[in-house]
């Protein structure tokens, strides 16, 4: 056997294996209660809004992928479908507020406009909105 086919044959078993442990390692991933877990920040929507206002690549090292418990006043409720709810909080901006998506509310009607609220979520970063995922809301 030629010794090129023999290099490209070991490149593709390893290729083929790293993608089988990365599937295992994603497959066995648990999940995390966002009720119960211990937050990285505790921080305000405006406070956050701001940080990523005013110096967005220091934010994005700072916050992005952490989990973030925030308090602020109820902006908009989006109800999407497979019970996914969005969630706006005022921050002070016209053009950007801090989003907190729900992965499971079965009635979203429990959120008004101008409710004070506390959840904790993952922060995604920052699109013109500040971004933050799997959250639950803290009592």
């Amino acid at each position: 056997m030629k010794p090129y086919i023999k290099v490209a044959l070991f490149v593709v078993i390893f290729i083929v294996l790293a993608a089988i442990l990365a599937a295992l390692y994603m497959f066995n991933l648990k999940h995390i209660d966002m009720a119960k877990a211990k937050p990285d920040f505790v921080i305000t929507a405006t406070l956050l809004q701001k940080a990523f206002e005013d110096n967005e690549t220091l934010a994005t090292g700072k916050y992005t992928n952490k989990i973030i418990e925030i308090s602020g006043k109820i902006a908009s409720v989006k109800s999407l479908e497979n019970n996914i709810v969005n969630i706006s909080l005022v921050t002070g901006s016209d053009l950007s507020s801090v989003i907190c998506t729900f992965p499971a509310i079965t009635d979203p009607s429990k959120f008004r406009t101008g409710d004070e609220i506390t959840v904790r979520g993952v922060c995604s970063g920052f699109l013109m909105d500040v971004l933050l995922n799997n959250c639950a809301v803290i009592k």
